[in-house]
Order: C-alpha cells, then sequence, then structure tokens
C-alpha cells in the first residue's frame, strides 16, 4: 500500500532545518577532511569574507549535484552553516566554533591556501 503525501506535508518536510554538528561535535578529521579539496577550501574562503552567501553567489567550475556535495560535506563536518530562505541556501563560516574547537587551525589553513 502507497501512502500519499500532500502538499503542505511536503512542505513542511521541506521546511525542516539541516543538520549541523554541535560545537562540541566537531571532530578534527571531519573537518581536516572537508578542507582538504580545493573546491571546498575555496568555498570556504569566499566565505571567509564573513557575510552570508548563497551557493550560487560562489561561483565554481563543477556541475551543480558536485556543487551540492562540497556544501554538505562542509556542513556535516560543521565548517559551515547552511540556512534555507525561500528557495536559495544561504552558508556561512562557523568560524567561532572552529577557533573555539581548534584555535588557530581555520587561519592556518586559509594562510596556506592563499601561498
Amino acid at each position: 500500500m502507497s501512502t500519499l503525501i500532500s502538499g503542505a506535508e511536503t512542505a513542511s518536510v521541506a521546511a525542516e532545518p539541516l543538520a549541523h554538528p554541535e560545537r562540541d561535535e566537531l571532530e578534527l578529521a571531519a573537518v581536516l577532511h572537508a578542507l582538504s579539496d580545493p573546491m571546498r577550501l575555496r568555498i570556504v574562503a569566499k566565505l571567509a569574507a564573513g557575510e552570508e552567501r548563497t551557493c550560487k553567489s560562489i561561483d565554481l567550475p563543477v556541475v551543480k549535484s558536485t556543487c551540492t556535495h562540497h556544501f554538505r560535506v562542509l556542513r556535516e563536518a560543521g565548517v559551515i552553516r547552511q540556512r534555507q530562505e525561500g528557495t536559495a541556501r544561504l552558508n556561512s563560516l562557523r568560524r567561532t566554533d572552529l577557533e573555539h574547537r581548534f584555535p588557530g587551525l581555520l587561519d592556518a589553513v586559509l594562510r596556506s591556501a592563499r601561498q
């Protein structure tokens, strides 16, 4: 037997907040893995300016599905925070949380990436 989902139920499922690890749940291996990819490092460098940005505003030379994957890896590692606003997904760097858990790591990685 199949279950039909009404439009209202679909909207509520889509509106559920995205899962993010808590500050104390951030793991060094996951953060380093997330920062090890050049495309993800490019995303983080753009977000380091401090303002929220949409996925589309960060021009990456990859297809949409690959872009989505990179943002998901960063979010699940706790490097970025994402929130839905209408049809846009806004991204911000979790600089304070990263600095609290791993002092100096983010700045060292970003500095190294610029060289």
